[in-house]
């Protein structure tokens, strides 16, 4: 998401505040944020725990946040976290690759998945997106068919997929009023499209906005980088900590999912199985 709220303006051009007010405070914003953080999140990809043996591959595809910009060492990012806290959970070592890239939208996410080595193939892929989507003005229903796409491909190659649902804008405190609270409405509508685009083509879904978005709200300080937009390694931690159950649900691990995780739609019922001639 490194455009940030500059383009979340134009998405913003809504009557009653004005088309002049949100142009002004995208530009505020975009002053506050600036790029700190340049355009190149720390490359993370290598093996974790590799004492534990029998390696599990992990992908994670997206944008800037499955990137991990703003951490300030690799295994400080998001998939440098979760491959740790899933090497530990699964006492498997994790071989980390990183498809995401900084700035992606949804529509970028299938050419990352093409641009994989040809023959790889990851036993879970966890995408987490849709940021820039809400902040270039991509449409909800065009947004979610690239999700779609993504994910049948993956399931195609019998990839089981964990979506971190767009996280929520409202949580930027660098964006001013009212440009944050539009931000926050575009965010979580997205953010529930793509939960049931995820589930119902069965794919794990994570609501980030709930899971983590209140860590966010409450302790901005300790959760964002230094540009206040991007996570800190104490946010990549937070994430990727809410991000695990589901991981290891779409690995085949029995138990209880907490708040805010969503497990694949049940299979349609057939029409014997409801009596049907």
């Amino acid at each position: 998401m490194t455009r940030s709220a500059v383009g979340i303006a134009g998405l913003l051009a809504l009557g009653a505040v004005g088309h002049r007010t949100f142009l002004l405070q995208a530009r505020v914003a975009r002053r506050l944020i600036g790029k700190p953080l340049g355009e190149e999140a720390p490359s993370a990809d290598r093996t974790y725990k590799k004492k534990y043996g029998d390696p599990l591959d992990l992908l994670v595809l997206g944008d800037s946040i499955a990137a991990g910009l703003g951490a300030d060492l690799p295994e400080h990012t998001l998939g440098g976290q979760l491959s740790t806290r899933l090497a530990k959970a699964s006492r498997r070592a994790v071989r980390l690759r990183t498809g995401a890239c900084v700035g992606a939208e949804t529509s970028m996410v299938r050419a990352q998945l093409a641009a994989l080595p040809a023959g790889y193939r990851a036993d879970v892929a966890v995408i987490v997106v849709g940021g820039n989507d809400v902040i270039h003005r991509v449409r909800t229903a065009v947004s979610t068919r690239h999700l779609s796409e993504v994910v049948a491909a993956l399931h195609e190659q019998g990839v089981p997929v964990v979506v971190g649902t767009c996280p929520d804008l409202g949580a930027l405190a660098a964006v001013p009023q009212p440009l944050r609270a539009v931000g926050r409405l575009a965010s979580r509508q997205l953010a529930a499209a793509q939960r049931v685009t995820a589930t119902s083509l069965g794919a794990h879904a994570v609501s980030l906005a709930d899971v983590v978005g209140p860590f966010f709200v409450t302790q901005p300080d300790q959760m964002f980088a230094v540009d206040r937009f991007h996570p800190s390694a104490a946010g990549y931690r937070r994430t990727a900590k809410a991000l695990l159950p589901s991981v290891l649900a779409a690995l085949g691990s029995p138990g209880q999912l907490p708040f805010g995780h969503h497990p694949p739609d049940p299979p349609a019922a057939t029409a014997d199985q409801h009596g049907a001639p």
